[in-house]
């Protein structure tokens, strides 16, 4: 097709139902879309196979405006349609819209998908990639009434702004002859996420915002920022227990941003070691106007960790918001991340037992967040570049631009845009954007084969079945050769009761629905007794497994808050040389957009 058909991303992508045929029949992908009324609509539907290659492996239904397009002995098929695996194609299905009740007003226009039972395909799922609906007149005017304002627009308290996101494109055509006037609505909703963006929503935003009306201070010294005289959009509560730096603080204590003191990059920005008041070391993030996180994580990380204190949790110390510059400041974490500890380093091997004290003290603080907080605090994006280990070797989990908290976490999920990292993402809240505690048990069962294999979670240089750490170590697991693929420097080392409790475990959280994977809680206690096998097994002191880890709730009644937390950017982690990621602090490398 003509390349101005479509972009290649909208093949590149597709929403479906998932793997599971019995409750995929029972269900429906449903979109709908308000349209004004007494107008012919034309829905151009895109689609393109990338799984399948054969015809009636997957056949569904198409329903619009609950009338049958395709169905039964015409079921929609894609291969049939477009030949062949990986070639796109689209079909057009026309309406009138006639109006309600006798008005002019808006209505909602239905698109509806499920599988076909009739044409008994080999997999029960549906599946879309892209829509476009385009608004038609024989009568020259596509004017319609003036919508009513979406609630989103409302500024509720001065702090909800509509925003349009500047991808957004709308197209005029002008059809021969001037029979029709067309009007063509990009309404593309795929994994692309082409869509209207408004601040406080799950989105990002290429340009800063600052916190206060007036960022600029002659204050030479740091203030509580609850007491300052700028007006905060942090609740008195964050506001008081997090400490306000001015730039002139940050700028002493990191040499005037000196690059040698950089000790990482992330989607935030560059990250730099530094000293306050004398002698304490911080790690400071400095906000980057070009990166793909901004305004929403700021808020995020200051909300949750001005409220949280646990000996597995990174500590905030402050922030500054001065001269335009946006900061962040945390405890020194002088052992860096977790991640450079296994591979791609010159540092020595971790011991087996080391690397389950770690396993065991970043679920602790997950644990803490799924159940020790007010609400339930889902981290969306925990691997071992955000788990950070200091002086001592305690691992504290980090980095919290992309959390999630609320009462409405309570119903059992959030139906949310799909954040993370690649290799770590949980399959179901991708195909579903419902977003579980579940969905950092999936990627801590990534992290504990990352750490028993000492391999990156995404390996691309590898042949296809071994890209994925998740897919081909449950692979080698129901197999029984997982014992091939685990770190060499292990070998030998682990007692094998031990290795088949920690297997298991991991196995558990990769289950691809989230109701079969275990909680966090129920990890933690299995990693312990795993921890407790390898000990007995060394003739070392026994431990008991526990349910919960340390914790100190500094905000009362649990430490957690309702917070109105914002999408990231997301971003990819590369490995740094030992030399050039001693000390890290956060993720590492390449602010890119993931």
């Amino acid at each position: 097709m003509p390349v101005s058909t479509a972009p290649p991303d909208v093949y590149k992508t597709a929403r479906s139902q998932g793997p599971n045929g019995d409750l995929n029949v029972n269900s429906n992908l449903t979109w709908m879309f308000q349209v004004d009324t007494n107008f012919t609509y034309i829905m151009r539907l895109h689609f393109c196979e990338f799984q399948q290659s054969k015809v009636n492996q997957k056949a569904f239904n198409i329903y619009i405006n609950n009338r049958t397009a395709q169905g039964d002995t015409n079921a929609a098929d894609i291969i049939a349609w477009s030949g062949g695996k990986g070639v796109p194609t689209y079909k057009d299905y026309a309406m009138y819209v006639d109006a309600s009740n006798g008005g002019a007003g808006g209505e909602d226009v239905s698109l509806q998908m499920t599988p076909s039972k009739f044409a008994q395909p080999e997999y029960l799922d549906s599946q879309l990639n892209g829509l476009e609906i385009f608004k038609m007149d024989t009568m020259k005017n596509l004017a319609g009434p003036n919508p009513k304002p979406s609630p989103m627009q409302a500024n509720q308290d001065g702090k909800r702004e509509f925003r349009r996101d500047k991808r957004i494109t709308a197209f005029i055509i002008g059809s021969a002859g001037g029979v029709a006037a067309v009007l063509l609505c990009a309404l593309c909703f795929t994994m692309y996420q082409r869509k209207r963006k408004f601040q406080g929503s799950d989105s990002y935003t290429s340009s800063w915002l600052p916190i206060y009306g007036n960022s600029h201070t002659s204050a030479t010294k740091s203030t509580i920022s609850g007491k300052s005289n700028t007006g905060s959009h942090l609740s008195n509560l964050a506001a008081g227990l997090c400490r306000r730096f001015t730039l002139s603080e940050i700028k002493h204590g990191t040499q005037n941003f000196d690059e040698s003191n950089v000790i990482g990059v992330g989607g935030f920005g560059k990250v730099y070691k530094g000293v306050i008041d004398g002698t304490t070391k911080v790690a400071i993030k400095k906000s980057n106007p070009n990166s793909e996180q901004g305004l929403n994580e700021f808020e995020t990380e200051i909300e949750l960790l001005s409220r949280l204190r646990h000996k597995h949790l990174v500590s905030l110390i402050g922030y500054c918001d001065d001269g335009g510059e946006m900061c962040l400041i945390y405890d020194y974490m002088s052992l860096g991340t977790l991640r450079e500890h296994l591979y791609n380093t010159k540092r020595p091997q971790l011991t087996w037992k080391r690397r389950l004290e770690l396993a065991i003290g970043s679920a602790r603080g997950l644990h803490y967040l799924h159940t020790g907080a007010k609400y339930t605090i889902i981290h969306r994006d925990v691997k071992t570049t955000n788990i950070l280990l200091d002086e001592n070797w305690v691992a504290k989990v980090s980095d919290f631009g992309l959390s999630k908290t609320g009462p409405n976490m309570n119903q059992g999920h959030v139906t949310t845009v799909v954040k993370g990292s690649f290799g770590y993402l949980d399959p179901e809240y991708f195909r579903r954007q419902q977003l579980t505690e579940k969905s950092d048990v999936y990627s801590f069962g990534v992290v504990l084969f990352e750490i028993l294999c000492a391999r990156p979670a995404l390996n691309p240089s590898l042949p296809k079945e071994q890209v994925s750490l998740g897919d081909w170590a449950m692979n080698c697991k129901k197999k029984g050769t997982l014992e091939d693929i685990v770190d060499p420097n292990l070998k030998g080392k682990i007692n094998p009761e031990c290795l088949k409790k920690f297997a298991d475990t991991a196995e558990k959280c990769l289950s691809d629905s989230g109701l079969d994977r275990p909680t966090m809680g129920d990890v933690l206690w299995n990693l312990e007794f795993a921890l407790q096998l390898q000990e007995t097994a060394d003739g070392s002191r026994q431990t008991t497994p526990s349910r919960g880890g340390e914790s100190e709730d500094l905000a009362g009644e649990g430490g957690g808050t309702a917070v109105n937390v914002g999408g990231a950017g997301e971003h990819d982690v590369s490995d740094l040389s030992s030399e050039e990621s001693s000390g890290i602090f956060s993720q590492i490398v390449n602010p890119k957009g993931r």
